[in-house]
């Protein structure tokens, strides 16, 4: 069958390739399958109207089998990094839905009994701050409305902590978590990369603003920038730590097909191969300015320091001590409670770590007793995390 990708390089050989927005080009991929006379290539060089995506079937599923549903509002970022291929697929200016649209996905949801959380994956869900209030206005009403259980996260850019109204509508609305591309505390690096909006913001208090607004930071960072010093990953550690980024992703520059640090690399003749697109992987696809095996080998320390139990612990505690709870009471469930009493046996007695967790369970109980369910599952996280970091 066709395979789908964005990316016509990194697979030369393959007979059927369906490239780019897939939203005007489906039906004839269909209909040409269904005669037995499926082409080479297919793809539109212009950017389809988002609002003609079909609601998805998820009556067609077993919601059961997953953790989260994803949902999208917008595509494309205003923005213009140099290491993203956001811009590159899907554009700076963002296409958004109306919000009866959005709605309408939520509404089959609920229907289907859905009472978990919610991914909006747009590429920058604030890229267009004006439509994104009428969206965040709307779901609270439907909340309200509905009475649905439903909470969501997002993906967002750091000057989202200059709005207070912004901060103030998505806490309403249930957003729970924002994913934040941080990068670095380095400010040359961010000049470097072009990432400018994160340069005018002190960035430690700029998480904290977040927190306090009644959402958990989960946070991106990159190692490897040519302004890198080669006391970047103590920097790094420091800044996550102090900032409580709870779940702090952090990968290894990677030049991608078609951005504009590809293009740049290559005209310099730094470019060694194609990048994999995993960025947990220890590799380096460019000629680094720091050692490329003190680069390997200091971000495998600094993912094995952060999910040391000790650190992941106090990081938890930093975030519940600037937190500030929105809406209402959340409890454990059945399915909550089964995972915490298995997590007492599996980080109270069986792993490393044992006497971090329970000083950890003890100091949530007394101090912050109404984030005692999402404290147990952020403990529960971060002992995957170590299973990730361990086979860096």
């Amino acid at each position: 069958g066709p395979l789908f990708t964005t990316s016509e390089e990194k697979f030369p050989a393959i007979g059927h390739l369906v490239l780019g927005e897939v939203e005007e080009i489906m039906p004839r991929v269909v209909a040409d399958m269904e005669a037995g006379c499926l082409g080479k290539l297919y793809q539109r060089e212009d950017r389809p109207d988002v609002t003609i995506t079909p609601i998805p079937r998820w009556d067609l599923i077993n919601l059961k089998d997953y953790v989260t549903m994803s949902v999208q509002f917008s595509r494309g970022c205003p923005y213009d990094c140099e290491f993203c291929d956001i811009i590159v697929m899907n554009g700076r200016r963002p296409r958004t839905k109306p919000p009866a649209r959005l709605l309408a996905e939520l509404d089959t949801l609920h229907a289907q009994g859905w009472k978990g959380s919610v991914f909006l994956v747009d590429d920058n869900f604030i890229g267009n701050k004006r439509k994104v209030k009428e969206l965040l206005r709307a779901i609270i009403e439907w909340r309200r409305r509905t009475r649905a259980r439903m909470d969501f996260f997002t993906q967002a850019t750091v000057n989202l902590a200059e709005d207070k109204e912004l901060l103030q509508l998505m806490a309403e609305a249930g957003f729970r978590t924002v994913f934040l591309g941080i990068e670095t505390p380095e400010m040359a690096s961010l000049k470097e990369c072009k990432k400018l909006q994160n340069t005018r913001h002190d960035l430690v208090e700029a998480v904290w603003t977040i927190q306090n607004a009644g959402m958990q930071v989960m946070g991106g960072f990159i190692v490897g920038f040519d302004h890198d010093g080669s006391d970047i990953f103590e920097r790094q550690f420091e800044f996550i730590q102090k900032a409580g980024v709870v779940t702090a992703m952090v990968g290894l520059l990677t030049a991608l097909p078609k951005t504009r640090l590809y293009s740049r690399l290559t005209e310099e003749g730094r470019l060694l191969t194609h990048s994999t697109g995993n960025n947990t992987e220890a590799v380096l696809n460019f000629v680094t300015k720091l050692d490329s095996d003190f680069l390997i080998k200091g971000y495998r320390s600094l993912m094995h320091s952060l999910y040391e139990p000790d650190a992941y612990y106090q990081r938890i505690t930093s975030y519940l001590s600037r937190y500030r709870h929105v809406g209402r009471r959340e409890y454990l469930g059945v399915a909550g409670l089964k995972a915490f009493l298995r997590s007492l046996w599996c980080l109270g007695v069986r792993y490393p770590g044992r006497l971090a967790y329970w000083r950890f369970l003890l100091h949530t109980l007394v101090r912050y007793p109404r984030e005692f369910g999402q404290a147990v599952a952020l403990a529960i996280y971060g002992h995957h995390f170590r299973i990730v970091a361990a086979d860096l």
